[in-house]
């Protein structure tokens, strides 16, 4: 519907007419002075191995080396030329390193696991650590199906271990300022979440380079499958697994999930949504995987919805974006913004164009003289932009673990949370492969149609 010009000159004159104005200002949030908080930490050194040192295990790796008073003793990989690669980050090589993860569970020296493995391999990993009696942080999403959150959730239970899962924005500054501001009202209750982030190249696609030298002979690939079916030896399967749902998640947990744990942070909505309703397919990357490379969801959160649109073919920035009748909160990897919106109007109805002249005029210089402000009494509408460190900074969120690990204080992202934000991943991939909205059942701890 075309917009009438009375209506388009309320909007373009409202705040002029009520006397009010916009302020801008913007603050820089002080990162998360993990070096600082360590200089009065005397006590003993948490001493980590690393299961998986691949893409994502090669950056905590050396994201976990810059904090202080950590140290990696072991690594393990199924590919050796990543042996290699951990002696090379540490510049130990004598860095004692194992295709056998386990042989990390079984030393005595090792207080924590630091685990970068694909999706299919979290339950296995999470478990067997927890019942060696070793903390572990695990990279997102938690689980690769929903018996298997579970099946971690008690196991840390019942061995009072500290699972932390690698979403790492909820320990950044920019999600705690994000917390405060809302639990403050600054936006009022939210009405409706809008979450989005676009990628528009191959890397971005997960279509990664496999390493040259790959083969049987240096990778130990039956091992690797886990309980994948079994296929032969393919190192594009290796390099490229979150293409496929037999090891991965697609977009929803490789990306969703940063942005789902970051709402939950931000609201403080540690739960699993009601319901999923999901469409997309594969538009771009017709290379032979069978997860969708665009993705959209509407989840109902206990009456809220939420709206998710992941695409691999259009460039988009990252946001998340928290509606309110006060307001708007809208955060990015560098920045968050606050909108506020009186929700009162600003000038005179435009509706009343339609009344007969006298009446609107009579209307009018009522309506200014109820509602304008005395001279020198204008509201100012304070929108503010925060800037802050790279909400996906590691060093940060895994401070945090190390420092749990050390003091048995909890975290945030624990193994409840972590598999609340898994299972909204895996309701949008049901909702999308059954074609159908599916909703959470918790009697049977389940997804139905």
């Amino acid at each position: 519907m075309k917009l009438d010009s009375s209506r388009r000159q309320f909007l373009r004159t409202g705040s002029a007419a009520a006397g009010s104005l916009l302020a801008a200002a913007t603050v820089d949030l002080a990162p998360i002075a993990v070096e600082a908080a360590a200089q009065g930490d005397k006590g003993a050194t948490v001493r980590f191995g690393i299961i998986g040192v691949g893409m994502e295990g090669s950056g905590l790796l050396r994201a976990a080396l810059t904090l202080p008073g950590v140290e990696c003793v072991a690594a393990a990989d199924l590919y050796d030329g990543r042996h290699t690669l951990a002696k090379a980050i540490t510049g130990n090589a004598s860095l004692p390193t194992t295709r056998r993860y386990q042989e990390l569970l079984e030393r005595r020296d090792i207080d924590c696991i630091l685990a970068a493995v694909p999706d299919h391999w979290h339950k296995r990993v999470v478990v067997d650590a927890c019942n060696a009696g070793k903390d572990i942080y695990c990279e997102k999403p938690m689980s690769h199906a929903v018996p298997e959150g579970f099946e971690m959730v008690e196991a840390a239970r019942r061995n009072h271990r500290i699972v932390q899962i690698g979403s790492q924005r909820v320990s950044s500054a920019l999600c705690a300022k994000a917390r405060e501001l809302y639990h403050g009202g600054a936006i009022g209750d939210v009405e409706m979440v809008e979450l989005s982030l676009g990628r528009n190249d191959p890397t971005g696609a997960w279509v990664y380079p496999p390493p040259p030298d790959l083969s049987p002979q240096n990778l130990d690939w039956d091992t690797w499958l886990n309980d994948a079916p079994k296929i032969p030896f393919n190192p594009e399967r290796f390099a490229r697994w979150r293409c496929w749902k037999e090891y991965g998640t697609g977009v929803g947990g490789d990306l969703m999930v940063h942005l789902l744990s970051g709402m939950m942070f931000t609201l403080g909505w540690n739960e699993i949504p009601r319901s999923a309703s999901a469409l997309g397919g594969i538009f771009r990357w017709k290379d032979g995987r069978n997860m969708p490379d665009l993705h959209v969801v509407l989840f109902d959160y206990h009456g809220i919805p939420v709206y998710v649109r992941l695409g691999l073919g259009t460039e988009t920035e990252e946001m998340a974006r928290f509606l309110g009748p006060q307001g708007i909160l809208e955060a990015g990897e560098y920045q968050l913004r606050h909108i506020p919106q009186p929700g009162v109007d600003t000038a005179p109805s435009y509706y009343a164009a339609s009344f007969p002249p006298k009446l609107h005029q009579a209307y009018v210089e009522q309506w200014h003289a109820q509602h304008d402000p005395a001279p020198g009494k204008e509201p100012i509408a304070a929108e503010a932009v925060y800037r802050g460190d790279d909400w996906d900074d590691l060093r940060p969120h895994l401070w945090t673990f190390f420092q749990a690990a050390k003091t048995r204080q909890p975290v945030t992202e624990d193994a409840m949370f972590g598999n609340h934000a898994a299972i909204a991943c895996h309701m949008a991939n049901e909702s999308y492969f059954r074609k159908k909205p599916v909703f959470w059942d918790e009697a049977s701890r389940s997804i139905v149609s």
